[in-house]
């Protein structure tokens, strides 16, 4: 596997990632495949500034392979919110909810929230998570062909899969899979060194969802955060989600509210992970599809919860 280090690493013929340690909040990864005379792009970054640097370094690929084609893998900003830097008649594929995704929560909200922080410790949080991206002059741009469950694409007489995998990491995950380098990009389905977020779950689709990578037998895998992997990758997050479904359910049984399950929870083997405190988003999501009363969370408050949970509770 290549080291993780920022920038372009060559995976097989004509496949490449972008990496951009360490893979926490807005540290993503990203990917370009080559066929005869075009390219497809894996996602685009957090900020423009980000996608910029990522074109220029892509520029010795896209000379002879220009960007035709753009996978936006899901809807959040870190990986789409430099779109408006591909060319413009790129196609861009993404899953059936994806433009109203993109369109729920504005890039502007990250510093308004910080901003709006009274508490210094969760505001103290969220200049880390964020402060190091700009959203400055970012303009949304959405899909232009939906992916509903496959859809085969040839770039440049190359043949890209694409599988919508949702709902999971959000309502919709695509991956795209290149069967002749047995080369996958899973985006945010795939969090490594990690803990995995879910915006929308339940953990048994996306635990289904990791099923299906694994059964393509890949031998490289791109993760959305994290370092190059293998099938051993996809196992180990399918293992952090079957321990949240369990204890959401154990812990649903019981009679916990959510909040409360939070708080007790012992993450075990899983506390080791960067980004502990999304445990908080992934049992409130649990819990939503385990009881659908559940009162509704805005995702800036879930945030905000998160920075809580990771700057009051006791070390885990």
């Amino acid at each position: 596997m290549p080291p993780y280090t920022k920038g372009l690493h060559a995976l097989a013929d004509g496949v490449s990632a972008w990496l951009l340690p360490d893979g926490s909040w807005g540290w993503s990864n990203a990917g370009f495949i080559a066929g005869d005379g075009e390219g497809m792009l894996v996602d685009t970054l957090f900020d423009l500034a980000l996608t910029r640097e990522m074109l220029d370094g892509l520029e010795p690929l896209t000379r002879s392979a220009p960007i035709r084609h753009l996978v936006n893998t899901h809807a959040n900003g870190d990986h789409c919110y430099g779109n408006q830097l591909v060319p413009p008649d790129t196609h861009i594929y993404a899953g059936p909810h994806f433009n109203e995704e993109l369109h729920a929560f504005a890039p502007g909200v990250y510093a308004e929230l910080t901003a709006a922080q009274t508490d210094p410790e969760v505001a103290a949080y969220l200049r880390e998570a964020f402060g190091p991206f700009s959203h400055d002059g970012i303009q949304l741009r959405g899909a232009t062909v939906t992916v509903e469950n496959h859809l085969t694409v040839e770039v440049g007489g190359r043949r890209v899969d694409l599988l919508d995998l949702g709902p999971a990491h959000t309502a919709g995950d695509v991956i795209a899979w290149v069967p002749d380098s047995r080369v996958l990009f899973a985006g945010d389905l795939l969090f490594i060194q990690g803990t995995p977020v879910m915006w929308a779950g339940p953990a048994h689709s996306w635990s289904a969802a990791c099923d299906r990578m694994i059964a393509l037998e890949p031998e490289t895998v791109v993760p959305g955060h994290g370092p190059v992997t293998d099938v051993s990758g996809i196992r180990e997050v399918q293992d952090y989600l079957r321990f949240i479904g369990r204890y959401a359910a154990e812990s649903h049984a019981a009679g916990q509210p959510w909040t409360e399950a939070a708080h007790r929870v012992d993450l075990g083997p899983f506390a080791a992970l960067d980004g502990s405190e999304r445990v908080v988003a992934n049992l409130y999501s649990e819990y939503r599809h385990l009881e659908p009363s559940t009162p509704v969370m805005p995702l800036d408050q879930l945030v905000t919860e998160m920075a809580k949970w990771r700057t009051r509770s006791p070390a885990r």
